[in-house]
């Protein structure tokens, strides 16, 4: 995990200033990817214990504008945040916990991530989330 000079560094390219708020919530999601703003907000507190909700929220605003983060929001989830930006990676969510893990996009032929009619546009990146269950559910009986 990058150290505060390296979250300095990331915010000044970014031209946001660097500030007390914005450092704690970059690590904080460095430290929990797909992790959701309440556990957000409580690993930053862990810090700064005085941060307000709105504070936060509002990092995460900036951060994911400055494209320090990423923000993704599976269907039926609250949005959730990380880290890995820029590079065109997947998700794969589990229908029973909910837990979001990386999967890294497909390579060779396609099909399914070739648009059939593009209308238009210049397309640079495609989202896909895959739906499942994973390995400690799947080893827990379905409740009836």
């Amino acid at each position: 995990m990058p150290v505060t000079a390296d979250f300095q560094q990331l915010l000044r390219e970014s031209s946001l200033r660097v500030t007390r708020p914005r450092l704690a919530v970059l690590a904080a999601v460095h430290s929990h990817p797909h992790a959701d703003t309440d556990s957000i907000i409580g690993a930053v507190r862990e810090e700064l214990p005085g941060v307000s909700h709105q504070a936060v929220y509002d990092v995460l605003r900036a951060l994911t504008a400055g494209g320090l983060v990423r923000r993704i929001q599976p269907s039926g989830s609250v949005a959730r945040y990380e880290s890995r930006v820029g590079d065109n990676h997947h998700h794969v969510v589990c229908r029973r916990c909910g837990i979001i893990a990386d999967i890294d996009c497909a390579v060779g032929h396609v099909p399914c991530l070739t648009a059939s009619d593009d209308h238009g546009f210049a397309i640079d990146e495609a989202e896909v989330t895959y739906w499942g269950t994973c390995p400690e559910c799947a080893a827990r009986p379905v409740p009836s």
